[in-house]
């Protein structure tokens, strides 16, 4: 099967070319490919004897004479995954995998969040964790999930700032929990974060 991920959101492709072919596969690089690779690529076995490969191509649409053959081979029996920076939606290979069928999946850059709705989302945090959450998830879609967790920590330590108390110790304290969590687990992002929220009230 033959996938196509692109868009600015690196980090979200890069989930999506893993949910696709997992954590063990080839790759190959557009630009050091030409068009007599193709064959073995989409149709060749693997050096293993795999029956089914999994193969990630990095950037085909840099390299145009591979990339205006890739119409030629839009059926194969192996997990394929084309991952582009950009797509040009008007090119004849982007029309011919939409008339095929195959899997396109863009991912556009996400917005940075707003300040004050952080601020806000942290302060309903503290009084009401299950009401923080709620507003987090009318967002969290269009909301990079990294710079959401940037602004909260700068509101943390403003509140530290303006009132040195126990709770906004502990308050900060469990930023910087938070912080190790999204650095070193597999877990969502947004999942680390909104487990936050539910447990600021409790401070």
């Amino acid at each position: 099967m033959l996938s196509v991920f692109w868009g600015e959101n690196r980090l979200e492709a890069e989930k999506a070319v893993k949910r696709a072919l997992g954590t063990d596969y080839e790759v190959f690089e557009g630009e050091n490919l030409t068009v007599a690779d193709l064959p073995s690529i989409f149709q060749g076995t693997s050096l293993f004897g795999a029956e089914k490969r999994q193969i990630l191509l990095k950037e085909l649409g840099e390299n145009k004479e591979v990339w205006e053959k890739i119409s030629d081979y839009l059926q194969t029996d192996h997990d394929v995954v084309i991952w582009e920076s950009k797509l040009d939606k008007r090119s004849v290979v982007y029309k011919a995998m939409q008339t095929a069928g195959v899997q396109m999946q863009e991912f556009p850059a996400r917005a940075n969040p707003d300040a004050k709705v952080v601020f806000n989302i942290l302060d309903m945090a503290l009084r009401n964790g299950p009401q923080a959450v709620k507003m987090v998830e009318k967002i969290e879609l269009e909301q990079d999930s990294y710079m959401f967790f940037g602004l909260l920590a700068s509101q943390g330590i403003k509140k530290l700032e303006y009132r040195s108390g126990t709770r906004e110790k502990q308050l900060l304290k469990a930023l910087a929990d938070l912080d190790m969590q999204m650095k070193t687990t597999s877990v969502e992002p947004w999942l680390l974060l909104k487990s936050f929220l539910l447990s600021v009230s409790q401070l």
